[in-house]
């Protein structure tokens, strides 16, 4: 039998929480996404053991929800492909739809374009942003808010017979204005109603609009937008039109380099290896430190264009803004392991920066996630199979770092040989702030992302 202290206990209780509940629901919803570019578990271990040491914990670990999802990818005909590029994952989580690789928020095989989060919440009349680290047209920040069959047609001279390295990688002409299409990236950006967007990616606003005498930069600005180019002059845009800042031409530079500029290398065996793998020896790359990044000075830091957008998005109708460190991916793809140890502590930075503002804006959903997995791997900086007495090391590039803790980090790369890595088709993970516990379960698939930020934005 209850007595009546623990009767009325119960009932303050009761009434507090529906207070509360009440509250929150008075409030604006808003959400803000925050995208670690090929931020899998390996990437968070091996930040985590440089940044604060193997016993400590970032933000990102004390989240109170934690989950994975699964990333799916389909090819042109609609059948699984295992492994996604940035376009098609961030496709997954902006429109729900899953398409194949290299698609900006387009159905796979038909090119048919499919509503973006933003543009539901625009409808709505929220408010929206985007924050990266990369260009503003690249694939994570593009699926948002474009509509194109090719990740690379980023700007109107890039449209017809795309080439890296000689090779063909891409044609957009069905998206030419001549041909009735919405144009490039940064065309499509510069039409947009985004309200913030800031990252890198100047030069592709500084080429002429398709069909006109002046730059993309210029229709952005015809639009409403201010240009900025500095990170001082973000604070003093006027709050009465859209903000556009272009940081750098291309991916804005990364915080940490290795020492002198180095990369992942590949273990030297000597000539006796060649003749059996159980003798001889092997010279393993140098240890090496991580440091500061020269060309990083005078650019903002991802904390501080996050705490810009967040200024000027916070209104009574609520918002959507999504976040991308961008070069955790970048940086692997180089095998430059500490450039991505630097973009991680940038992201963690910038959730410490959205639990602030959550904090008094309690209808804030947080959800921190990847897009997908990347190369490096955290493995034995010496084998452990060295101890009986045979040569053996790693046949991809590895790079030995030394961390505060004073010991050696031996991370690894292996995917192909070609110049640059590729990505993985590991699940990812999914934090969230208080208010996605109990909304979001422990285990979904990407485009479900898509779902649980339209439910909370009530669209």
């Amino acid at each position: 039998m209850r007595t009546p202290t623990k009767t009325l206990t119960t009932a303050v209780s009761t009434l507090l929480l529906t207070a509360a509940a009440t509250l929150s629901a008075q409030q604006p919803a808003n959400v803000i996404l925050i995208i670690g570019d090929g931020m899998d578990d390996h990437q968070i271990t091996i930040a985590r053991n440089y940044l604060v040491g193997s016993r400590g914990r970032l933000t990102l670990d004390q989240m109170p929800m934690r989950g994975v999802a699964q990333v799916l990818t389909v090819n042109e005909s609609g059948q699984a492909v295992y492994v996604a590029d940035s376009a098609n994952s961030a496709t997954s989580m902006a429109t729900g739809e899953v398409t194949s690789r290299g698609r900006i928020a387009t159905t796979a095989g038909s090119d048919q374009p499919i509503p973006t989060i933003i543009e539901l919440a625009e409808a709505a009349g929220m408010k929206t942003g985007l924050v990266s680290t990369a260009s503003v047209t690249d694939a994570t920040p593009a699926s948002f808010v474009a509509h194109i069959n090719a990740r690379f047609c980023e700007n109107p001279e890039a449209m017809q017979d795309v080439e890296f390295s000689g090779i063909k990688i891409g044609d957009c002409t069905q998206h030419l204005a001549v041909n009735g299409g919405a144009g490039s990236i940064s065309e499509q950006i510069a039409r947009s109603n985004v309200d913030v967007v800031l990252g890198g990616g100047s030069k592709h606003f500084a080429v002429n609009s398709a069909g006109g005498s002046t730059s993309v930069s210029d229709l952005a600005s015809a639009n409403g937008y201010h240009v900025v180019t500095a990170a001082a002059d973000m604070a003093t845009a006027p709050a009465d039109q859209k903000l556009l800042g272009l940081f750098s031409p291309g991916t804005m530079p990364v915080r940490l380099q290795g020492e002198g500029g180095r990369e992942a290398e590949k273990p030297v065996p000597s000539w006796a290896n060649h003749i059996s793998r159980y003798i001889g020896s092997v010279t393993m790359p140098e240890p090496m430190i991580c440091e500061p990044n020269p060309g990083f000075a005078g650019m903002p830091s991802m904390q501080s264009m996050t705490e810009i957008a967040l200024a000027r998005l916070r209104n009574d109708s609520g918002f959507f803004l999504m976040v991308e460190s961008a070069s955790i991916d970048k940086q692997s793809h180089e095998r430059k392991p500490c450039g991505s140890i630097g973009e991680l502590e940038q992201l963690n930075e910038v959730l410490d920066s959205a639990l602030a503002f959550a904090e008094s804006n309690p209808n804030t959903l947080i959800i921190v996630t990847a897009d997908h997995g990347q190369a490096a791997q955290m493995i034995p900086e010496e084998s452990l199979f060295a101890a009986f007495g045979a040569p053996v090391f790693t046949r991809g590039r590895l790079a030995r770092i030394k961390t505060p803790e004073g010991t050696i980090m031996g991370v690894n790369y292996a995917t192909n040989d070609f110049i640059m890595e590729e990505h993985t088709g590991v699940n990812i993970p999914v934090f969230s702030n208080q208010t996605g516990v109990g909304k979001i379960p422990t285990m979904i698939t990407q485009p479900q992302i898509f779902e649980l930020v339209r439910e909370h934005l009530g669209l």
